[in-house]
């Protein structure tokens, strides 16, 4: 039976006592905002649309599985990225179905922008989901227009107030649908001084007769290379003012850590071991899925992983075989000097593969391939040793570490060349 009362995000008190695991299975978004930025990522920050990588659904509740058996502490799965869980529906609800056919006891929760929500409301009732939150920012339009860049629909794009409008209204029904289901609501809000903070205490009063349960505001955060990377984080004097005038109407949140779409662990004490776990479970095999059981290779001659990706002209693509690995062709990769269009097409190119091996890659494109569910790895050395990494699971010896450039600019990746 699942104990939903012990949702640590949901309940202050259990907090020091259970656990929440996010699996991040959905990277792509159907919003842009303008304080989110999800190509970076830093192993020392946390936020929202971080991941150190992205998980298929069967690697996903596999690492979960192996997680709890030396932390059985965690008892929540939550799904939060790092795009948004409902522009990835297929990974969502199969990774959903799993985690409930295959440990019942979870409690199981997502968090949304509510985009899109609305097809699954039945489902995710059906799988006992007990908790969703969805980041609502306001109920002004001409407001919500300077925080959205855009919203997708489908394969359409919506800008201005007409986007914020559609996504708005999306917002709006599906808290009613949730709560027909009797699924717990709350909504999270971003304080953004230069734009909706005088409106929060009236969208506090708002969502409470939309039927939500909890209300979260949560300060900006600012982030590099988005247009509010120079506003400034509220101050928490202001933050208190802004939740004491919330509880008028609606139950406020106090203990938010802000969590990573790859957090682990207890809330403020994440799991140490967990980020190399989720970087070992990314290149497990997702169940012997041919589609992307494949490896893209940079090398100059195809004996050595031995080239950068931006020199890289053409990829070796190989596979495994009964008779061991076999080399299947040679791939062109994009021309240079296409900015980002040089790692989309390359994602393309290389959208049977499940890992990509190279001697070196920029952030940026090893920022933007790792989000698209293929493992980059950094390595030297024989192609074989990479494969028997990849296929059987052995260790490489001479694998790169990445800590000293993740966060830096020594490699712009910017598609010019040197990727």
């Amino acid at each position: 039976m699942v104990n939903i009362e012990n949702h640590p995000c949901f309940n202050k008190e259990a907090k020091g006592k259970f656990g929440r695991v996010h699996l991040p299975v959905a990277p792509k978004c159907n919003i842009q905002c303008n304080y989110c930025n999800r190509d970076y990522d830093c192993v020392n920050e946390s936020r929202p649309g971080v991941t150190t990588r992205v998980l298929q659904p069967r690697q996903a509740v596999d690492y979960l599985k192996a997680l709890r058996v030396d932390h059985p502490e965690l008892i929540v799965m939550g799904i939060a990225g790092p795009g948004d869980p409902f522009a990835n529906p297929e990974e969502t609800m199969e990774t959903l179905r799993l985690v409930r056919e295959e440990i019942p006891e979870m409690i199981l929760c997502l968090s949304t922008n509510g985009l899109n929500l609305a097809p699954y409301v039945d489902e995710i009732a059906e799988l006992e989901v007990s908790h969703v939150t969805i980041t609502m920012n306001g109920t002004d339009v001409d407001m919500l227009k300077d925080i959205y860049r855009w919203v997708r629909v489908g394969k359409k794009v919506y800008r201005g107030a007409e986007g914020s409008r559609i996504l708005l209204n999306e917002q709006i029904k599906c808290i009613g649908l949730l709560k027909e289901k009797g699924i717990t609501v709350k909504i999270n809000s971003i304080a953004i001084s230069e734009i909706n903070v005088p409106l929060l205490p009236e969208l506090a009063y708002e969502v409470s007769t939309f039927g939500a349960d909890v209300m979260n505001i949560i300060p900006l955060y600012p982030v590099k290379d988005t247009p509010y990377e120079d506003f400034e984080e509220p101050s928490p004097a202001l933050m208190k003012d802004l939740r004491k005038m919330a509880s008028n109407y609606i139950k406020p949140m106090e203990h938010c850590a802000r969590c990573r779409a790859d957090a682990a662990g207890l809330l403020g004490k994440d799991i140490k071991e967990s980020t190399q776990m989720l970087r070992d479970f990314a290149i497990k095999s997702n169940n012997g899925n041919e589609k992307r059981n494949l490896v893209a290779v940079a090398s100059h001659e195809g004996l050595l992983v031995n080239q950068h990706l931006g020199e890289a002209e053409s990829l070796y693509i190989y596979k495994e075989t009964s008779s061991g690995y076999r080399m299947v062709e040679q791939r062109k990769t994009p021309i240079r000097g296409t900015g980002m269009d040089r790692w989309k097409n390359l994602l393309d190119t290389i959208d049977d593969c499940r890992t990509l091996l190279t001697s070196g890659v920029g952030s940026t494109p090893y920022n933007f391939i790792s989000k698209s569910g293929v493992e980059v790895i950094e390595m030297s050395g024989l192609i074989d040793e990479g494969l028997d990494a990849i296929y059987k699971g052995k260790k490489i010896k001479s694998i790169k570490k990445r800590d000293a450039f993740a966060c830096g600019s020594e490699c712009s990746g910017t598609g010019g060349g040197c990727g």
